[in-house]
């Protein structure tokens, strides 16, 4: 892991932890550039992640393969962003006890509505939560995911507690 401002100037891409508490799902490769918002809050955290291009339409086998051995390898929690229909977070969710959260991606001509009304209305019993579209949804889905955590991890919580005084301190009293 790397120190939060190291961690800024972290290509991503090249990142492998190996044991990964936070599972990073998109639909598809063009979806990187939002959800890398939630691996740098991780990252910035040092909660170990990884991330996979899984397609709830074109890719339903590798998602099936993946969750198989997700909680096996200490997978905690899973977040998943897709755009359009959006399936995947509910697909995800409707196969496995990990706890999901949803990032609707505005990928199509209504500006990701549509992504999030997919992921959002999910049938009772299958519960996934859902976060903002775009990229603050993401972040938000990794300050979520560590906000479990920290429940019963105190390093979690010391550096979630530091992530938001830091926040605290960066907000300006006067406008001037």
């Amino acid at each position: 892991m790397v120190d939060s401002k190291s961690a800024k100037e972290t290509d991503l891409t090249q990142v492998r932890h190996e044991n990964p508490r936070v599972g990073i799902l998109m639909g598809s490769a063009s979806d990187w550039p939002i959800m890398k918002a939630a691996a740098q809050a991780l990252e910035n955290l040092e909660i170990p992640w990884e991330a996979r291009v899984i397609s709830a339409h074109r890719t339903p086998e590798r998602l099936t393969e993946y969750l198989r051995t997700a909680e096996d390898r200490g997978v905690e929690c899973l977040i998943c962003g897709a755009g359009h229909a959006a399936h995947l977070a509910g697909v995800t969710a409707a196969q496995t006890l990990i706890p999901v959260l949803g990032v609707p991606i505005a990928s199509s001509a209504l500006q990701g509505f549509d992504a999030l009304l997919a992921t959002v209305q999910m049938p009772g019993g299958i519960p996934v939560g859902t976060l903002a579209v775009g990229s603050s949804g993401a972040k938000n889905a990794a300050l979520l995911a560590a906000a479990f955590f920290a429940r019963h991890d105190d390093q979690v919580r010391k550096r979630l507690a530091e992530f938001r005084e830091k926040q605290s301190a960066a907000v300006p009293e006067t406008p001037y």
